[in-house]
């Protein structure tokens, strides 16, 4: 694979397919038992942490559920299919934000393509592991633990104090941007006196920045693009 590929052509509609997977299906099943409800990027897609000697993982076309060291996997299909392998409810509600794709017909495939899902899950890979390299820095002031929101399906981090803090995250793509993107969202940017006419500051549809991927250097490993994305805007964002 070269260090950024190609965006598959069916990566929209298999990225809101999976997007309503996580938020309905797989994010629940670990709410219901520990009221939590974050992703991590897991092997070439997404899923949960480890829970009560349980993991559920999607990679490619197949989701799989790890209980005490033995691991099933079926097909993904529908929604309800995923939900009736894993032995849980379909939760409409519990994991949704308001930028989620609506829950939709249940019963209907959700018709995964498996090079888009591939790509996605290699997405999340390259941004789970920026993330956790930023969150490491001394600069990185009061930085969370990365987590793959289900609701936004998009791995994120929070850092800075309660005058600089922003959300730090890698999109899979969104109604505003319809390709993946990293980003920086400041929380209170009437605090920091920042120059909104620079055009760095570049966000659509918040005050931030972004770097879609399609503006990624070709020749540049996407983690080391990433981090210094991050970094670049945290410490734009301190400076204001």
């Amino acid at each position: 694979m070269p260090l950024v590929p190609d965006i598959p052509a069916a990566l929209v509609p298999t990225r809101l397919a999976l997007h309503r997977l996580a938020t309905y299906v797989v994010a629940p099943a670990r709410h219901v038992v520990t009221g939590r409800f974050g992703l991590r990027a897991v092997e070439g897609g997404y899923g949960t942490p480890p829970f009560e000697g349980r993991r559920i993982w999607v990679q490619g076309t197949t989701i799989f559920d790890e209980r005490d060291g033995e691991v099933r996997s079926a097909p993904v299909t529908s929604l309800q299919a995923a939900a009736d392998f894993l032995g849980t409810a379909i939760d409409p509600t519990t994991a949704a934000e308001g930028d989620s794709p609506a829950l939709g017909d249940v019963d209907a495939d959700l018709g995964i393509d498996p090079a888009s899902s591939d790509y996605l899950g290699w997405w999340f890979a390259n941004a789970f592991e920026a993330l956790t390299t930023v969150r490491g820095d001394d600069a990185s002031v009061d930085a969370s633990e990365p987590q793959l929101w289900p609701g936004h399906f998009d791995p994120a981090i929070e850092i800075g104090d309660e005058d600089h803090r922003g959300s730090y995250g890698a999109s899979p793509g969104d109604d505003a941007i319809d390709e993946p993107y990293l980003y920086l969202s400041l929380w209170w940017p009437d605090r920091l006196g920042l120059d909104t006419a620079d055009p760095s500051w570049n966000a659509p549809s918040f005050t931030g920045r972004v770097l879609r991927v399609s503006d990624f250097p070709a020749d540049v490993d996407p983690v080391t693009t990433a981090t210094t994305f991050w970094r670049d805007a945290r410490d734009a964002a301190a400076l204001g």
